[in-house]
C-alpha cells in the first residue's frame, strides 16, 4: 500500500530495513483531518477515555456531552482516511462508577463504521483447577495477570477492556488462524473444515496481561498503557498483507509502534503531549535494536 501523503513533517522518523517509523508531535484531529481520503488500512489505537486520569497535556475530565462530540469528531476523521477494507480497533476502558463510557464510544463510533467484532482484552483471570481439566495438569486454582483492586462493597475488581473492531462496511475478511490456538482435542480437527492445519479461531477473549514492572513512574509513566501484544495481534488479525501502514492517532508510549517494529510494518503515530512523544520514541528505537540484535545472533 501506497503511504498516504503528510501535510507536516514527522517530530521525528526511524528507518531500518524492516520500515519506517514517523511520529509527529500534532493533535490527534488535526491530524486524520490532514491524511488524504481511503489512504489508509488500519488503525490500532486507545484515545483517552474522559475517566479523570492524571495525563500531563490532556484534561481527562470532559462534560460527558463535550467528550461525546470530540469523540465523534474524530471517529469522523478516522473513518474518511479508511480504505473500504480497512479497520479502526479502538480500545476503550471504564470504571465501576462510569460502566458506560466504553459503550457510549461504541454508540458513538456507530454513526460511522460498523461494529464487526467485539473483542474482550482480559488483563487478569482465574481458573479454577476442576474447570481446567486433567488436560490443563494444575495442582491448584489459578490467578494470574494484574488488575487495580476495588475496595469496594459495590462493585467487583476489573479485569478487562473493550477493543471494537470497527470497519467501513462489516466486510473486512480478516486473517483469524494467524493468532489461531490449537485445538486441544485433536479429534474436533476433522469436524471442521477450517480446522485441518490443528489451529482454530482464538476468538473475541484475549488474555493479555501486562509485564510485572517494578516502578511504574520509571517503567510506566503513562497512566493508560497497553502491552504491546494486544496492538500486535491486531494487526495479525487484520492481515499484515495487507497492514501496509499502520496509524496511531493516539501514541501514548508508543506500544503500537513497539508492535510495528515486531512485525515488520511502516507506522505513523501522533501524540500532542512531547514527553510521551518522547518516550515512544526511544521504545521504538529500543526494540529496533533489540530485533537488529536477535536477528545477528
Amino acid at each position: 500500500m501506497t503511504p498516504p501523503r503528510l501535510r507536516t513533517k514527522p517530530y521525528a522518523r526511524l528507518r531500518s530495513s524492516i520500515g519506517t517509523f514517523q511520529f509527529h508531535h500534532a493533535d490527534a484531529l488535526e491530524f486524520l483531518r490532514g491524511l488524504p481520503i481511503a489512504s489508509v488500512d488500519l488503525i490500532v489505537t486507545s484515545p483517552p477515555y474522559n475517566l479523570g486520569v492524571s495525563y500531563r497535556s490532556y484534561r481527562d475530565a470532559l462534560p460527558e456531552k463535550d467528550y461525546l462530540e470530540w469523540t465523534d469528531q474524530w471517529i469522523a476523521a478516522a473513518t474518511r482516511t479508511l480504505t473500504p477494507r480497512g479497520s479502526l480497533f479502538l480500545n476503550v476502558g471504564a470504571t465501576p462508577t462510569r460502566p458506560w463510557t466504553a459503550l457510549d464510544v461504541a454508540q458513538t463510533a456507530r454513526r460511522h463504521l460498523k461494529l464487526q467484532n467485539i473483542i474482550h482484552w482480559v488483563k487478569s483471570i482465574a481458573i479454577d483447577r476442576a474447570a481446567a481439566g486433567a488436560r490443563a495438569a494444575l495442582d491448584r486454582d489459578l490467578a494470574i495477570g494484574h488488575y487495580k483492586p476495588i475496595n469496594s462493597d459495590r462493585f467487583i475488581n476489573d479485569c478487562h477492556e473493550f477493543v471494537f473492531h470497527l470497519t467501513p462496511e462489516g466486510r473486512t475478511p480478516l486473517d483469524r488462524q494467524a493468532i489461531g490456538v490449537p485445538y486441544q482435542d485433536r479429534s474436533n480437527i476433522a469436524r471442521w473444515q477450517a480446522g485441518s492445519d490443528g489451529i482454530r479461531c482464538r476468538g473475541n477473549t484475549w488474555f493479555i496481561p501486562y509485564t510485572t514492572i517494578q516502578s511504574r513512574k520509571r517503567e510506566r509513566p503513562h497512566p493508560a498503557t497497553f502491552p504491546p501484544k494486544l496492538p500486535e495481534w491486531c494487526i495479525r488479525l487484520h492481515g499484515l498483507e495487507r497492514a501496509g501502514q499502520v496509524v496511531d492517532p493516539f501514541v501514548g508510549l508508543g506500544s503500537t509502534a513497539v508492535a510495528c517494529v515486531e512485525l515488520g510494518v511502516d507506522f505513523i503515530g501522533v501524540e500532542m503531549d512531547r514527553s510521551y512523544l518522547d518516550e515512544a520514541i526511544a521504545r521504538t528505537r529500543e526494540t529496533l535494536t533489540a530485533r537488529r540484535r536477535r536477528k545477528r545472533g
